[in-house]
C-alpha cells in the first residue's frame, strides 16, 4: 500500500458547502485533492488520490452515506476522517463514533473549529 499524501478530500452533498470548505482549507494552506458529492465518488477519489484526511458529511447524494464511505476509505486507504454533519440522531452519532474519526463537527461549524480539527489531524499524520 502506497503512502498517504498530505491532501484533504472534501465530501458533501451540497456543492456550495463543499466549495466553501475547499476555499477555506486552501486559505489556511491545506491542499484539497478533490470534492465528492456521493459515497461512491468519495471512495473512488480517496483510492486514487490517497488523501491523509477526508472531510466527510454524513448525508450524501445517491446510495450509501458518509459513514459507509468513511469505513470503506479507512479500510482501503487508511485516511483519517473528520465528520462534518448536521445529523445528531443518536444512531447516526453512534455509527460515526464507531468509525473512530479524528473528529466529529456538528453544523453550523465555525472556521476556527474546522481549522483546529483539520490541523490537529494533519499534525498527527506528520508525527
Amino acid at each position: 500500500m502506497s503512502a498517504l499524501r498530505r491532501f484533504v478530500l472534501v465530501v458533501d452533498d451540497e456543492a456550495i458547502i463543499a466549495d466553501l470548505w475547499r476555499h477555506h482549507l486552501e486559505a489556511i494552506d491545506v491542499e484539497v485533492c478533490g470534492i465528492a458529492y456521493t459515497a461512491k465518488t468519495a471512495i473512488d477519489l480517496a483510492q486514487a488520490q490517497r488523501p491523509a484526511l477526508v472531510l466527510m458529511d454524513v448525508r450524501l447524494r445517491g446510495g450509501g452515506d458518509g459513514v459507509d464511505a468513511a469505513n470503506e476509505i479507512q479500510q482501503s486507504v487508511g485516511s483519517k476522517i473528520i465528520f462534518v454533519t448536521g445529523s445528531r440522531e443518536p444512531e447516526t452519532v453512534a455509527r460515526m463514533q464507531a468509525a473512530c474519526p479524528a473528529a466529529i463537527l456538528f453544523k453550523p461549524v465555525l472556521n476556527r473549529q474546522l481549522d483546529a480539527a483539520v490541523l490537529d489531524a494533519l499534525r498527527e499524520i506528520d508525527e
